[in-house]
């Protein structure tokens, strides 16, 4: 059932959960209330291995209920996680804040994907995860303007803002229509073999997967935390790189015109197109530590992921063949973080050697997920 007021709501809860008034003192924010850096990672890591954890029970669990409880039980407690956010002030709290997190990530991951493809036609819905994605950093991008404008040191007010915006997107979440049939009877090991047997034959698609991972990772990485310290090797202060942030978060946003460039340059010419320069900004960023080139390089490698990943959205829901789809998206999910662990490592080895050996994994990491990617299309002899 094809529905416009899920896609509707769905891009308000997007925006929504992008205001994240706190995102440019996160770390700070956690210092102030005596939890150290070193915890700080450490409930880091305990987030994602608990997520992975997640993932496909939390993909069965959807199937089997329904996308519409599944998202408001998850905007439900999204909600309850910024309240401890806000209110939290030892380690154990933040903990705890990041474990419902990992339950509402785990829970949203695959689910709002299956219910906006099911909710508008195939061939538009690259474009609807472009906007999806670009409501999202429209959020993000508005809570950091009106943080440096109207909330600077009051670290609290900004938990307690972004706890308002969650709590107006979990309300929200009452208004989806359900776009799956329910299926009853009992949960069990059976139906969940079938449908992770049905993901995982298709092998060179898997690894097409983990291709369009390494592209993700390696922006993810560098675009936000490796992107310091190349700043500071340019010699670039820390003013200036406030500014840079929002001009690397506006780039976020081109993902939107995603399905547009698609067209224009057929399936294949524009996903290598974005790996080929996503190797190349990490190439200059190994290379040179003039300021102005660092930057442009950073922006480029973050709109070629950022237009990117709609198409890699689409890709995969074009792949799936059973009805369990959240099931099936969780098990990707899996594969995508799971990357996500193994480049976390090569970045951070390489990185303590030298930010020039990080930024050359990165390019690396871009060409390999290329001819991955390259693989599977070549398999498949689409253009589109």
């Amino acid at each position: 059932m094809k529905t416009r007021r899920n896609i509707y709501i769905m891009f308000a809860i997007s925006f929504l959960h992008g205001m994240v008034f706190y995102g440019p003192i996160a770390t700070l924010y956690r210092q102030a209330a005596g939890v150290s850096v070193f915890q700080i990672t450490l409930i880091e890591s305990i987030s994602l291995a608990l997520c992975i954890g997640l993932e496909m029970p939390w993909g069965m669990v959807a199937d089997r209920i329904g996308y519409r409880k599944t998202l408001i039980a998850c905007s439900i407690i999204y909600f309850l996680s910024k309240i401890v956010f806000w209110r939290a002030d030892s380690f154990f709290d933040f903990l705890l804040e990041r474990i419902l997190l990992s339950v509402v990530l785990a829970g949203f991951s695959g689910c709002d994907v299956s219910l906006l493809y099911l909710s508008c036609k195939e061939e538009e819905s690259q474009k609807v995860f472009g906007i999806y994605q670009f409501f999202n950093m429209a959020g993000l991008l508005g809570a950091s303007l009106l943080y440096s404008v109207y909330v600077g040191a009051n670290y609290r007010l900004a938990g307690l803002l972004t706890m308002i915006t969650y709590g107006a997107a979990a309300v929200l979440a009452f208004g989806i229509r359900e776009v799956k049939a329910t299926e009853q009877g009992r949960w069990g090991n059976q139906a969940f073999i079938r449908v992770f047997l049905e993901t995982v034959k298709d092998r060179r698609f898997l690894l097409a997967v983990i291709g369009m991972g390494l592209l993700a990772e390696t922006n993810q990485t560098i675009t936000i935390y490796l992107n310091q310290i190349q700043y500071v090797k340019a010699g670039i202060d820390v003013k200036t790189m406030g500014l840079i942030y929002i001009l690397v978060t506006l780039c976020g946003m081109v993902g939107m015109w995603s399905h547009w460039v698609t067209k224009k340059m057929g399936g294949i010419s524009f996903g290598l197109a974005m790996f080929l320069s996503g190797a190349i900004s990490c190439v200059i960023l190994a290379l040179t530590n003039q300021a102005l080139v660092s930057v442009a390089a950073i922006v480029m490698l973050r709109i070629s992921a950022s237009l990117f990943a709609p198409f890699s959205t689409q890709l995969q829901n074009r792949q799936i063949k059973t009805a369990d789809r959240a099931t099936a998206l969780s098990i990707y999910a899996v594969l995508l973080e799971g990357t996500g662990v193994v480049t976390n490592v090569i970045f951070g080895q390489a990185a303590q050697v030298n930010i020039s050996w990080a930024m050359s994994c990165g390019a690396i990491l871009c060409l390999a997920g290329a001819i991955m990617f390259y693989l599977f299309y070549r398999r498949e002899g689409r253009a589109d």
